[in-house]
């Protein structure tokens, strides 16, 4: 039977993480998530309000966790040339989950972050976030994975970062294969009778291409305007283009997408689904504030598969310890008797 592990979700948002934590039997033991209305969705869907500014959470008051979980913004590290160490970090958030992680010495640290990051401040932000980790007493791997190729239609490129204590001792880490599953956007649209105020109807709207077979990616068959961001039009026989929470044009925040002859955006619902969250996940806010939520979100499906990575490793190494322990108390009984 596998253990049963805690975590702790930081930088929540609307909770991805503990979507596919939970899903895999694990028990959150504490969030946190300083957005107002990202906090309404969470509670809505967990029946937990989570803690608010992370920074001004001491980590003593942080119960005691297996795993870490966090999707932290990238920030730059603008004493990094000092060559500090840990100290280098203040005043990024990174500084709070490594020092929180310094404390209480999880077993895995579980991260996510724009793809950019591996190229943020000339490389220098992931450098020294993983010499971070190093010092403070972990081994890290990373991958930047896209979310088309496991089971979610939409084309999502973030990093992710897996870190185990060292005492673990955990010499490699495989990030999980591509599945390359056939799902297309036309898979998880709306019926048409809940879309209507997402229709864009304008006189700027121009095609150049018709044919469009079935593809994991994207497909770009038209424009708005001057086919700016949020001006593109695409094909629901491909994917979603990544959902954003920032971001201007007509079709802001999720694209245009040409469905049953009229051009329109996605809505919260579909947003969700592209995003692999389940459909009794409740959007308990405004329309403006669900896309928000959404492009700050992870992939879920993506998470789901990193962590039973993770989990196998973790159930392999507790039940090695339990079987030591086990042989030691056998031996230690034969020598009494």
């Amino acid at each position: 039977m596998a253990n049963q592990f805690n975590f702790i979700d930081l930088f929540a948002g609307i909770g991805g993480f503990r979507l596919a934590l939970e899903k895999n039997g694990c028990k959150c033991v504490f969030s946190s998530e300083w957005d107002k209305q990202a906090q309404v969705t969470y509670k809505e869907n967990f029946k937990e309000l989570p803690k608010g500014d992370i920074t001004k959470i001491y980590e003593s008051d942080i119960p005691k966790h297996n795993i870490l979980c966090a999707g932290f913004p990238c920030q730059a590290f603008s004493i990094s040339g000092r060559q500090r160490g840990f100290k280098d970090t203040r005043g990024t958030l990174f500084f709070d989950i490594a020092r929180i992680a310094k404390y209480h010495q999880p077993e895995v640290l579980f991260l996510e972050n724009v793809k950019n990051l591996t190229k943020h401040y000339n490389g220098n932000t992931l450098k020294i976030i993983l010499r971070i980790l190093d010092e403070i007493g972990y081994c890290p791997y990373y991958e930047v994975l896209t979310a088309s190729n496991y089971g979610v239609p939409q084309a999502r490129e973030r990093i992710y970062i897996v870190a185990f204590r060292k005492d673990l001792g955990v010499r490699y880490f495989n990030f999980p294969r591509p599945t390359y599953k056939e799902i297309y956007l036309k898979d998880v649209l709306e019926d048409d009778n809940k879309i209507n105020k997402y229709i864009i109807d304008r006189s700027d709207i121009k095609f150049w291409k018709k044919d469009d077979p079935l593809s994991l990616k994207p497909i770009q068959i038209g424009q708005i305007n001057n086919g700016g961001q949020g001006e593109r039009i695409y094909s629901i026989n491909g994917h979603a283009i990544t959902l954003s929470a920032n971001g201007g044009g007509a079709a802001a925040k999720t694209g245009a997408y040409l469905v049953n002859g009229k051009v329109r955006k996605l809505s919260p619902r579909e947003c969700a689904r592209v995003q692999g969250y389940p459909e009794w996940f409740k959007i308990p806010v405004s329309d403006s504030q669900a896309y928000k939520q959404f492009g700050n979100s992870v992939a879920v499906p993506v998470v789901d598969a990193i962590f039973k990575r993770i989990l196998n490793i973790l159930n392999y190494k507790f039940d090695s310890y339990d079987r030591l322990e086990l042989k030691s108390s056998v031996q230690t009984q034969l020598i009494k008797d």
